[in-house]
């Protein structure tokens, strides 16, 4: 992707550093929330030390009826619960009993945010342990219904809301927000909310869902996660005319007052948080995205999740699939439906990996690789009418109108579909596929579900699909969600202190999790690891990741530690309940 963007940059490199005050780094665990910390006894400070009636009100240290006898004594709770002590399994075992059996997943969805609200490591407990099936409940697909009616299931604030209204004061609010060492940001400006469009300030769903991940599945503590939605507005008439919707009852803000403000927050974010903090764009329009990914990718530590972890999780599902399938990357053809953030930064991360292989130029890589967009084939009569980011996509080629034309003319071995247009691979579509290949390898990445190109049932005669029984065979699709990625990648670049995102990073967790899938998974038509692995594939992701920010001389937490699998592993947030004092 560093190529892609070098030409917004000027041609400069996130390793172009100048020299900075950049020594020290790591985690600083001032709350004792890492599972290496987990037997010390703790205390339980807000301002002061929480106790009584505050510190059941306090979701960072409510234990609910977990308090044992000697600790409401000590903390003034005596008569503030009932006489039972509970255990936080079986606080868990009844919050799973409740939630399942409500019928509506949104009802689902509004349970856990009360629970985390309530009780924040009761929250991630349940998280963790049910991980299959709370996923689906607290990020995709739940979440894009979550954020149409944000206004309407609003309760509490959570995370930060900067509007135009805070244009010159920015600064100023990021102090109000009461955590001081933030690691990860997750902001987004709500235009382009997974397939479901603009949906303004109501787009909070999706940073504070990521962020829930980013502890669960890569173990970043709660208090070092800041969720940030930029409000400049919305062209969304539906929400513009909803007497509750909570955000600018305005156009969406563009140009110079858009840039302006969102300069104004990055280096609001930087002054206030360092050059360690992490920044991951979400969601943004095109655009936006990548004009801001290459802003301030030489000067920030930045990510787009849609750009660059949607690329790193289908490349490691690809290298993985390539022991079904059979030969190497530069062996095969793709072709991409959707030439958006995700189509073109996968496409990019697969060229680089290929070029990384072969030892050929990116520019013969990308040969291998072509693209669909509303328009039909990308190829270089097109040229002049393209925005830059698919201009390096337009080969040499006659025009093609639609999908099938393209299939049975370019003859991919491998389909790609991030279009964010339900049921466009059609029967015939596959048929083509299965036609030109005995094992065709296809991947149907758009969320939510119900935009996704196809179903795993319609691919075999992948957003979650059943189990498929097909000639006698139960076959299970791999799920290429971003929750492989992020939480692991984040985790890596916190422990190492990184200070940049380099292309070889996004390879190194591609890497990483591929060498997760085990015989077993393949077996099973799995190319990707079952996700109650989760929190060992991110060490793993994270060691890699940092291991190679170490080696590319963007890593500033010195020594580096002998073994970084275990490093990663000890600085996990633990939601297991401590012991006060």
């Amino acid at each position: 992707m560093e190529t892609t963007l070098k030409p917004l940059r000027d041609g400069e490199s996130v390793l172009d550093l100048n020299p900075r005050s950049t020594v020290s780094g790591g985690v600083e665990d001032i709350y004792g929330e890492d599972r290496a910390t987990e037997e010390q006894l703790v205390t339980p400070w807000t301002f002061s030390v929480a106790s009584g009636y505050s510190l059941l009100r306090d979701p960072q240290y409510n234990k609910g009826l977990a308090f044992t006898d000697k600790e409401r004594d000590a903390h003034y709770l005596c008569g503030l619960l009932p006489p039972t002590v509970s255990t936080q399994q079986l606080q868990e075992k009844k919050l799973m009993k409740n939630i399942r059996e409500y019928q509506v997943p949104l009802q689902k969805y509004m349970a856990m945010m009360d629970l985390q609200e309530r009780n924040e490591r009761l929250f991630y407990k349940l998280l963790i342990d049910n991980v299959e099936e709370l996923l689906p409940v607290v990020y995709t697909p739940t979440v894009g219904e979550a954020c149409q009616k944000y206004g309407s299931i609003f309760r509490r604030p959570q995370g930060l809301y900067i509007s135009l209204k805070e244009k010159g004061k920015i600064l100023e609010v990021l102090k109000n927000w009461p955590e001081r060492s933030i690691q990860v940001i997750v902001v987004t400006d709500g235009e382009r909310i997974l397939g479901l469009g603009d949906l303004g300030c109501q787009g909070m769903g999706i940073p504070v869902g990521k962020l829930a991940l980013y502890t669960a599945l890569g173990g970043v503590r709660p208090s070092a996660c800041l969720p940030i939605t930029i409000d400049v507005g919305t062209n969304n008439e539906k929400l513009l005319n909803d007497e509750f919707y909570i955000g600018l009852r305005q156009k969406r803000a563009t140009g110079k007052e858009y840039y302006d403000l969102l300069h104004e927050f990055m280096c609001a974010v930087k002054q206030n948080y360092g050059e360690k903090v992490l920044v991951q764009f979400e969601d943004f329009a095109n655009h936006n995205a990548f004009e801001l990914l290459a802003k301030y990718g030489t000067t920030h530590l930045v990510f787009n999740d849609d750009i660059q972890g949607t690329a790193s999780v289908v490349l490691a599902g690809i290298v993985a699939a390539l022991k079904l399938i059979g030969g190497t990357l530069a062996d095969h053809t793709f072709l991409f439906l959707g030439a958006g953030e995700a189509g073109t930064g996968i496409a990019e991360l697969i060229a680089l990996e290929m070029s990384k292989q072969t030892k050929v130029p990116i520019e013969e890589s990308r040969k291998k690789i072509w693209l669909v967009d509303s328009k039909g084939l990308i190829v270089s009569s097109r040229k002049n009418s393209l925005q830059h980011f698919k201009k390096p996509w337009a080969h040499d080629h006659e025009p093609l109108n639609n999908l099938l034309d393209a299939v049975k003319v370019i003859k991919p071995t491998v389909l790609i579909g991030s279009s964010g247009v339900g049921r466009t691979f059609t029967k015939e579509v596959v048929q083509a596929m299965t036609a030109n290949n005995e094992k065709p390898l296809i991947m149907a990445l758009s969320n939510p579900t119900s935009q996704s190109e196809c179903t795993a049932e319609e691919a075999y005669h992948g957003s979650p699909f059943d189990p498929v029984e097909y000639k006698g065979k139960v076959y299970i699709s791999g799920q290429a969600n971003n929750a492989y990625i992020f939480p692991g990648f984040g985790l890596g670049l916190v422990i190492s202190g990184a200070i940049r995102v380099h292309d070889d990073m996004l390879l190194a967790a591609s890497e990483a999790l591929a060498k997760q899938v085990t015989d077993e998974n393949y077996n099973k038509g799995l190319i990707y690891p079952p996700f109650t692995d989760i929190r060992k594939i991110s060490a793993n992701i994270a060691a890699n990741v940092a291991a190679k920010a170490y080696e590319l001389g963007l890593a500033t937490r010195l020594p580096r530690p002998e073994n970084l699998v275990k490093y990663a592993e000890s600085c996990m947030y633990s939601p297991v309940y401590r012991n006060y004092r």
